[in-house]
């Protein structure tokens, strides 16, 4: 399963160039993961307050493949990629459409603990790993 949110690059996220700067990318990245949980039904800060879990991010990557500009339309899929135990895994793209057709911006993953407040690991709730497991098979069946 692979969630796509829509957004346009700012001003704001450019550089002195006017590309992206490029650890905006992170930002959509953590733009689409919340979307991706919100589709599923799940709203992160009532994982926190209400389940007392977070997901600190313990790695990140991405692949630049081509610039982003000012006031380009911006495409940004999320889907997981991995549960086992505590350690959830995302994957990302960013693409741009246009006329022309879809650029492929820049490709990256996340890897996330599932923590209590107190940072010790945890498994994610019952209900939330469930959608998440199914959401993979979904996404490893295409």
């Amino acid at each position: 399963m692979t969630v796509t949110t829509q957004v346009r690059v700012r001003y704001a996220e450019t550089d002195q160039m006017g590309v992206v700067y490029y650890a905006n990318y992170l930002v959509w990245f953590e733009l689409g993961r919340v979307e991706f949980l919100r589709t599923l039904g799940f709203d992160y800060s009532l994982m926190e307050s209400v389940e007392g879990c977070i997901l600190p991010v313990v790695e990140a990557s991405c692949r630049y493949r081509s610039p982003a500009r000012y006031d380009d339309p911006i495409r940004i899929e999320a889907f997981p990629l991995l549960l086992r135990g505590s350690v959830l895994k995302f994957g990302y793209r960013i693409l741009r459409e246009s006329d022309s057709g879809v650029t492929l911006l820049a490709e990256g993953e996340t890897v996330h603990v599932v923590c209590d407040r107190s940072m010790q690991r945890r498994a994610l709730p019952d209900p939330v790993a469930g959608l998440i497991r199914s959401a993979i098979a979904e996404h490893n069946a295409k």
